[in-house]
């Protein structure tokens, strides 16, 4: 493609499900709103200080208009919201997905949250490492991101066991979900260095 040809990310093709060792890790469908408000609802508390979708608890029509818009972002290849379920049981256990995409350049943030009953069994350092996997072998990704509070030890963890590389500490660059200043820190994987 010469430097004059606009790309459309759209007229992209690629697969919308593919699997880990534990996980099946999907696009959204219409009509998954329950599984989604269920795991939300399960998971407020621990889901409060980070999320800003989880200030307050959603109604069933709020999960479902939010999985049906995840749907058409999802198509129009602005944000690749993904759903992960258990590859043996089906049950849904949270979301990740590729966020503030850059198709210019082919960069992506990770983002992900688990429902409280699965958490601490590597769900989600699995599916990060599939996500980013993905985004590498499907998507010809040149950077991978994932942003969290400087706070959120846990999110930083999985950052760090999937090898993501700590670049920066943005100091007070973020107000959290307190309403405090906070720090963000920025892990990464570039093409080149960690792929």
């Amino acid at each position: 493609m010469n430097g004059n040809q606009q790309f459309n990310p759209i007229l992209l093709s690629f697969p919308e499900s593919f699997e880990t060792e534990r996980l099946v890790i999907r696009a959204p469908r219409w009509g998954e709103g329950g599984s989604i408000n269920e795991a939300v609802l399960e998971s407020l508390e621990e889901l409060r200080p980070w999320m800003p979708f989880a200030r307050k608890a959603p109604t069933m029509d709020e999960s479902e208009a939010f999985t049906r818009q995840a749907r058409l972002d999802f198509l129009k290849r602005t944000e690749l919201h993904m759903r992960l379920f258990h590859k043996e049981t089906g049950h849904f256990i949270g979301c990740s997905g590729l966020h503030r995409i850059d198709w210019d350049i082919r960069s992506f943030e990770i983002g992900y949250w688990i429902r409280t009953s699965c958490a601490g069994q590597g769900y989600v350092t699995e599916a990060v490492n599939g996500i980013s996997d993905f985004a590498i072998t499907e998507l010809e990704a040149n950077r991978i991101e994932i942003r969290c509070s400087d706070r959120n030890a846990r999110s930083a963890a999985v950052a760090e066991r999937a090898g993501f590389k700590l670049e920066a500490v943005l100091r007070n660059s973020r107000r959290g979900e307190s309403g405090e200043l906070e720090s963000s820190r920025i892990y990464a994987k570039v093409r080149g260095s960690e792929f």
